[in-house]
Order: C-alpha cells, then structure tokens, then sequence
C-alpha cells in the first residue's frame, strides 16, 4: 500500500492524518502543544451549547439556528467543509426532500442518488460462482471489463496497490468472512482471535466456520462503560511463549469499532505480526478515505475486508470486497471451493434474464434469486403507477404533501435528462457502457481524509456533548437521560455513538423502541449488542441491571483438544447513530431534538395517540 503521507511524513501529516497511534507510547510521548490542542478541543466542545448548559425539558432547548451559532462560534473552521453541503444539496437532495436523517449505515457509496435516477438503467448485478479462492487469486477468473474497472476504482479509493494485493468480490461482508474463514487452515493454524465490542454475524460465520475444524476461539475483552481494550489480557492471547511455534492463526483486528467508536492503536497488528499470527484488518468500520493514513502503509495485513454500497441515503445493498496479499495468497492453497464469491455484472437496459451472462468455473452462472437493483426510469409508466399507489399508502396527509412534491420533482428531472441521455456515450451490442462515474467515490476523494476526519468530528463531538447536557428533573441531582458507552468528548474518536436512554426512575427504555419512534419522525438509527463486556468491579445488583442479553455458548463442543464448558457471555442492546461525511449539522441537532422529548414522562404515550389518531387504528409501540 502506498499513501500520500509517505510523501511528507512531517509531523504536522502524522497528527492530521493519522487518527490511531502506531505506537503504544505516543500518547506519553506528544509535544507539550499537542497536548494542549486536545484539552482546547475538549473545553470548546463543552461550550458548542451554552456554558454549562443543561436542559431539563424538550421545551427549552434552543433552536436549529442558535444551536448552529453556537456551534460556528467554537468550531470556527467548520464552515470550511460546506464543499460536502454542497455534494449533498446537488447530488444527494432526496435526503432534504424527503426529510430524512440517514444514520443508520456507514461505508462507502459507489454512486450518487441523482446518477440513480436518471439511470436508464440499473448499475450492475451480481451473479454467484462457485470456485476455488485460491485459483481465483492466483489465476484469476474471467471477468467482464465492467468489473475490472470497479476493481481499478476500488483499489484507487482504498489506497491500495494491486501489485500487493488480490481482489475478488462476494455477495456482501459476512460472505467475504466466510469465505476466507472456509480457506483459511485452521486445521494447522488452530487458533482464531477476534477484536469486537460487538455482536457481528460476520464474525458468528467466522467462528462457526474455525470451530467446526477443531480451531480454538477468543476474543478480546472490554472494559466497562468506556469499552477500552483490556490491553494485558490481549496481549497474553497474541504473544507466543514457546517462540518455535510460529504457525499461531488468525488475528482479526478493526482499526475502530462499528459500534461505540472506540479506536484501537496499529501496534496490536504489529504484536500480532511479530508473533506469528496472520492479520485479517476488517475496513467495514473505517470512514471515507480513513485507509489513506501512514500507518496502513507500515502495517500491511494479510488481508482486508470492505464492503461498498451503492447509494446514499437509498438501500444499501452491494458487495463485499475481500483482499489477499499475494506473498500470503499459499497460505490458502489447500482452500476447498467456496460459495459466495460473486461477479459484478453491468446492468443494461434489457430484463435481467435476457442479459449475457459472464462464464464462470466450468461455463456455469447462477443468477442471484435476491439481486437489488436500483431505480430505473426506462418504463416511465409502470413506474408512476407504482410510485402513487405508495403514496396513497400512506396515512399521513403531511407525509403524501412531502412525497408528492418529490414525486414531482422526480418527473421534471427524469424528463430534463433526457437529452443528456442521448448524448451518452455509444453502447455495446449487449446494450452496456463500461463508461460509468463513480461519483459517490469522486465525492468523498474530492474531499480528501483532512476535510472529512475534521467535519465528521465536529458533528459527532458535539452530539455526545448535547446527549450530556439532557437530564431529568431531580430536586438534588437530575439523572441522566442519555447514557454513551464508548468514548466520549475526544479528538480521535470515531464517527459512530452508542447510546441509551433512560426513563426519570433510572430505567432504561427499550432501545428497539427508541429505534422505531426515531423511525416514526424520520430519523434512520440503528440497533447494536455490545458484547465481551467486562463487569468484574460490578456488584451482582447491577450486572442485573445492565446486562439486558445473556447467551450460553458451550466453548471447545467440538474440539478434542480442548474440556467442554459453558460461558455466560454478557450483551448490552444499544441504540447506535453513525455519521459519515455527507451528515450535516441538521440530522445531528434533530437526533438530539427527537432524544430530548423522551425528558416528558408521558413521550411514549402520546405517540401511541398520535398514530392512534392518524391511522385510526392501533399501532403497536
């Protein structure tokens, strides 16, 4: 991997690019003003509100536009990243149309929603091959000059040199950890150790998949409520005593948590490295351009994990993006074959069953009975009847108003591009152009890693600084409405926040309802279990009262080598609000306006009426 960093490893690159430590000592070893600028930024988010300020009813809470000043005023340089509004407000204005607050999802848009609709046709499917991981890294498989050029864009974007690595592309990221978990020997390197705060199907696959060759499992473990690394007890896991035994297994390791934001120093994937393990990095928690740091460049895994979506604000389905370093492409040459692994087809305008198919292992294709497509205005007619038979779906006069203002911007712009579809570039005879923008990866490389990290940080900071400021009314001491597991205030946090909330009486209100009444006002959150939680300073009475999941996994059931034991494994349902760099200032104050309605006592109730009253009938909450 190559970086733009290494072209000026000064200082000043490393502190801006570089939002993990490459080493465990960095933090003791920062210059004096480094130091400082963090306790500056920490001092002036605690005043982007009011100093000091507290809020006790939804009420009094000020306004978009006071609580934006207030925001200006201490982030002086935020107004310099308005080039992402801009992006937004041209290529992404359905969010502002339809008034929604997307936070639900991070990773990486292939296209913008305007390319979407004015397509004349879908982007691209994918069709399932069954092969050989390791014949297809090694020989490469046929593909399409479509899916080469995704490749070359997506090795681009990544920061990432197909001299050193080899790409294939899977259904989604649970499938590329699977797959490389059913190549990986576990049969000789036994042993599989994970770094997740949370509970993660992909990773379930993964282990699922270790387990059932007689492999050993662990995981780190997180302290709580901060969900730091416990550093000895990873630590004890990757270092080897016996320094003969070097065929150790597989480290996978996130730079951040997809969950709580926290980051984790590279010098895990060094250790790890330097004892014999093979690094699998998962990318899927990272931001736009967060691979363009200097440290990636210096720590190179043996593979890498990503996922890219097509669209923004729109279903974020896609594919999974695994990469193998070709020095350790040996280490799977025993790999059976694997299921999951994909081509990437462009779509064209004719019926997907009567597209040319791509020949795969052996001259056979199957095509995905689930293949998501996005919007296509082709059959402008069928299209329309479907679009206003949605809107009379909806109960609410309000919401049809909104949608019927969309749907007929939705026409004037379909109608507006039809010349500039004509002047599109000449087709093939299979009625495709290889000729496509990548323009949701465009947006974010024209921002560049300094603009993003910057903005994203502000907005996230300044949300866990606002989620602190809302509490209950107390005669003595108001209790917290908002509890954030994870970090909290801090330069180098990642863009995701974790949280609860909790009734006057101290008792937590159901996260899957908070997630479905955010819904209900248009705000997209989503739903987490933090996992490998530790409790060991806690008492009996609030381990009760913190724990809301408790799964029993019989360790070792099919490994010889290992006695048979149960563990309780803890879990923690949590509400999660994730950012990325076409977030703006408005979905994150609106977040915390939708959480502060819950410091009325009777918030739940009101809802239910609410709806009761628009729908006539009952809905249940």
């Amino acid at each position: 991997m190559t970086s733009p960093c290494m072209k000026e490893i000064s200082r000043g690159c490393f502190r801006r690019c570089c939002p993990n430590q490459l080493l465990g000592q960095a933090r003791d070893s920062e210059p004096q003003t480094r130091s400082r600028s963090r306790e500056d930024f920490i001092a002036a988010t605690a005043f982007s509100l009011h100093p000091n300020a507290q809020f006790t009813n939804h009420e009094s809470i000020p306004t978009l536009d006071q609580s934006f000043s207030s925001m200006k005023r201490v982030y002086p340089n935020y107004p310099e990243t308005d080039q992402a509004d801009r992006i937004r407000d041209q290529e992404y204005y359905q969010l502002t149309l339809m008034n929604h607050v997307c936070l639900d999802y991070n990773g990486h848009g292939l296209f913008s929603y305007t390319q979407q609709l004015h397509s004349n046709a879908p982007f691209f499917n994918i069709i399932y091959k069954s092969v050989n991981l390791y014949i297809e890294i090694t020989r490469g498989g046929q593909e399409s000059e479509f899916e080469t050029k995704i490749k070359e864009r997506i090795f681009r974007f990544m920061n990432i040199s197909s001299d050193d690595y080899s790409l294939v592309f899977t259904a989604n990221q649970s499938s590329a950890f699977k797959v490389l978990a059913d190549s990986y020997p576990f049969h000789t390197n036994r042993n599989l150790l994970t770094v997740y705060d949370h509970q993660n199907e992909a990773v379930e696959a993964m282990t699922d998949s270790c387990r059932k060759r007689s492999g050993r499992v662990d995981s780190a473990l997180f302290l709580w409520p901060n969900m730091r690394i416990q550093s000895k007890k990873l630590r004890k896991s990757i270092v080897t005593k016996n320094k003969k035994r070097k065929k150790r297994g597989l480290f996978v390791f996130p730079l951040q948590s997809k969950v709580t934001g926290s980051r984790y120093s590279y010098l895990w994937m060094s250790l790890a490295q330097e004892n014999g393990w093979h690094v699998c990095l998962d990318a899927n928690g990272l931001g736009a351009k967060d691979t363009e740091t200097l440290g990636l460049s210096i720590f190179q895994p043996d593979f890498l994990i990503c996922s890219f979506y097509k669209v923004f604000g729109e279903n974020p389905s896609g594919f999974g993006c695994l990469f193998v370093k070709k020095t350790r492409s040996s280490v799977l040459k025993n790999s059976s074959t694997n299921t999951g692994l994909v081509n990437i087809l462009q779509a064209s305008n004719r019926p997907l069953f009567l597209q040319e198919s791509t020949s795969t292992d052996k001259g056979k294709t199957v095509l995905s009975s689930s293949v998501s497509v996005s919007i296509s205005v082709s059959s402008s007619s069928n299209q329309e009847r479907s679009k206003i038979q949605e809107i009379e779906e909806i109960g609410d006069i309000s919401e049809q108003k909104k949608v019927l203002s969309f749907f007929e911007l939705w026409k004037r712009d379909k109608s507006l591009d039809i010349e500039q579809r004509s002047r599109k570039p000449e087709a093939s005879s299979s009625g495709v152009s290889v000729d496509t923008d990548f323009r949701g990866l465009d947006h974010a490389d024209s921002l560049g890693l300094i603009l993003i990290s910057s903005r994203v940080r502000y907005l996230v900071n300044w949300l866990v600084n606002a989620f602190g400021s809302l509490r209950h009314p107390h005669p003595e001491d108001g209790v917290p409405l908002v509890r954030i597991y994870g970090p909290k205030v801090r330069v180098g946090r990642g863009p995701v926040v974790a949280f609860n909330v909790f009734d006057w009486k101290g008792e937590k209100v159901d996260p899957a309802l908070v997630q479905k009444l955010a819904g209900r006002h248009s705000i997209s959150l989503s739903y987490a279990v933090l996992k490998h939680v530790s409790l060991v300073d806690k008492g009996s009475e609030e381990r009760e009262r913190i724990v809301e999941v408790k799964s029993i996994e019989n360790e070792g059931q099919n490994s010889p080598l290992t006695k048979r034991k149960e563990r309780v494994d803890l879990g923690i349902p949590v509400v999660m609000a994730t950012l990325g760099f076409l977030t703006n200032f408005e979905d994150v104050y609106r977040v915390w306006a939708f959480v502060s309605r819950f410091l009325d006592a009777d918030f739940v109730e009101k809802e239910r009426w609410r709806y009761m009253g628009i729908n006539q009938t009952t809905v249940e909450v």
